[in-house]
């Protein structure tokens, strides 16, 4: 619930996008360090270079997350995140 809450009050549609009517959801891949940074952002599969852009800005401005764990020890791990754009 905290990460769709940032990813809710951080967003910000891209108005050619809006003019434009485009919609959809823009997943974005990363890779979560031992220390809980996020590197790596890349956009898996986009719908629009202006919301691509943004939901990549996003990931990249999120809060160190909590490192995973694999037998007791921290672990790097990858992570996809659906960003959904609707307009209303």
């Amino acid at each position: 619930p905290a990460l769709y809450e940032y990813i809710g009050q951080t967003l910000k549609y891209p108005f050619s996008a809006q003019s434009a009517g485009i919609q959809g959801v823009v997943y974005i891949y990363f890779v979560i360090k031992k220390d809980g940074t996020i590197t790596d952002v890349k956009v898996k599969n986009g719908i629009n270079e202006d919301l691509n852009a943004e939901a990549v800005r996003i990931v990249k401005r999120m809060p160190k997350w909590k490192p995973g764990r694999f037998e007791g020890r921290l672990v790097s791990y990858e992570f996809t995140l659906p960003i959904r754009f609707k307009l209303e």
